[in-house]
C-alpha cells in the first residue's frame, strides 16, 4: 500500500496555529504526519507533540517518519474523540493548540482493498479503524429503507436517497451486496440518465454518506469540539479542516457559539456583558490557494477555521 499524502492547507494551518516552541500541540488526526511532521519541526526540546489516530497502519508509518525529525512526540491509536481522557492519564490539563484534518487520508482511499473507493472493486468495509465491528457491508445489507435513505439524504445530500435506498432493498433480496463495484452498479441503476451524464462520479455522494455512518464521523466531531475548546490554554489555537458542508457547519456553529456571550449582540445588554472566552482568528474560512489547487485536486473542498482562546 502507498504511504503517499499531500497534506491539504499545510502552510495555512502551521501558521494559524502559531507554534510555540516549547508548547504542547495535539493532532488529533495523525494520517501520514504531514501536519504533525511541520509542527515536530517547530517545536524544541521542550516542546511536545501528541497525535491520534484509529488507523494502525497510520501510527506504524508515522512512527518512523516523525523519529527521523525529533523524538518529542507522543502516538496514540485511538478515536480522536477520547483524547482528553488520554491527557488526564499523562497528567497534561491543557495545550497550546490542536489540529484535525477531517479528510479521508489518501493511502486509505488509494487502498482499494480498505473499501473507501468507487472506482475499483473491493468487499464493502470503510472501516478508518480496522478492529471496529459496524462496517460498510453491514451498513448496506442489514440497514432498513427509511435508515438508508436518511443516511443517504442527510450525509450524502443525495437528491435519489430513496431510489438507491430502494434497489439496495431490492438487490438484496436474492443475494447479500458484497463488493463496492455491485454497489456502484445499484447507484447508477437508481439515477436517471441526465444524472448521469453530469461531471463527478454518480456514487460519490452515497459511498461519502456510508463512510460518515461507518465511521460516525459527526458524532465524533460534535463530541470532541467541547473538549477541544476547554483544553486550550490562554492564547492556544484550535483549527479544524472540513470537507464538506455538514461538518463545516458543525465547527462555524461551535466555534461561532464560543466567540460570542448570551446577549451581547443586545445593544441594551451590550454594556454589561464581558468578553468571551474565545475568538475568531479568521472571520472567513480559510480556502486552498490556487496554486495548492493545482497541485492537489483532492484539496477542492477543504475549509479551515480557527479559534483562540482569549481568557481562562
Amino acid at each position: 500500500m502507498s504511504n503517499y499524502h499531500v497534506s491539504v492547507l499545510l502552510n495555512e494551518a502551521i501558521e494559524n496555529l502559531a507554534i510555540k516552541p516549547d508548547g504542547i500541540y495535539l493532532d488529533l488526526t495523525l494520517g501520514r504526519a504531514g501536519h504533525s511532521s511541520e509542527i515536530l519541526r517547530k517545536l524544541s526540546a521542550r516542546g511536545r507533540l501528541i497525535a491520534f489516530d484509529k488507523d494502525i497502519e497510520a501510527i506504524n508509518f508515522s512512527k518512523e517518519k516523525l523519529s527521523s525529525i525529533s523524538s518529542n512526540f507522543t502516538l496514540i491509536k485511538d478515536d480522536f474523540r477520547n483524547f482528553k481522557s488520554h491527557l488526564n492519564e499523562m497528567g497534561i490539563s491543557h495545550v497550546d493548540g490542536i489540529l484535525l484534518d477531517l479528510g479521508v487520508s489518501s493511502p486509505q482511499f488509494d487502498d482499494i482493498s480498505r473499501g473507501f473507493s468507487y472506482k475499483g472493486d473491493a468487499k464493502l468495509d470503510m472501516r478508518m479503524d480496522q478492529t471496529a465491528t459496524l462496517d460498510a457491508y453491514t451498513v448496506i445489507n442489514t440497514y432498513s429503507l427509511p435508515h438508508l435513505t436518511q443516511i443517504f439524504r442527510e450525509y450524502g445530500e443525495d437528491k435519489y436517497a430513496y431510489n438507491v435506498a430502494k434497489n439496495i432493498l431490492k438487490y438484496r433480496e436474492s443475494k447479500p451486496i458484497e463488493s463496492t463495484s455491485e454497489l456502484v452498479e445499484i447507484i447508477k441503476s437508481s439515477k436517471p440518465q441526465k444524472e448521469l451524464a453530469k461531471k463527478g462520479h454518480p456514487a460519490k455522494q452515497i459511498f461519502q454518506a456510508i463512510r460518515i455512518e461507518v465511521n460516525d464521523e459527526l458524532g465524533a466531531l460534535k463530541a470532541v469540539l467541547s473538549d477541544a475548546l476547554e483544553s486550550l490554554n490562554v492564547g492556544g489555537r484550535l483549527a479544524i479542516i472540513s470537507f464538506h458542508s455538514l461538518e463545516d457547519r458543525i465547527v462555524k456553529v461551535a466555534f461561532k457559539n464560543a466567540a460570542v456571550i448570551e446577549g451581547s449582540r443586545d445593544p441594551l445588554l451590550a454594556l454589561n456583558t464581558q468578553e468571551p472566552d474565545y475568538k475568531l482568528v479568521n472571520n472567513h474560512v480559510i480556502l486552498p490557494s490556487e496554486e495548492e489547487l493545482a497541485v492537489n485536486p483532492r484539496s477542492k473542498s477543504a475549509k479551515m477555521r480557527v479559534i483562540e482562546r482569549i481568557k481562562q
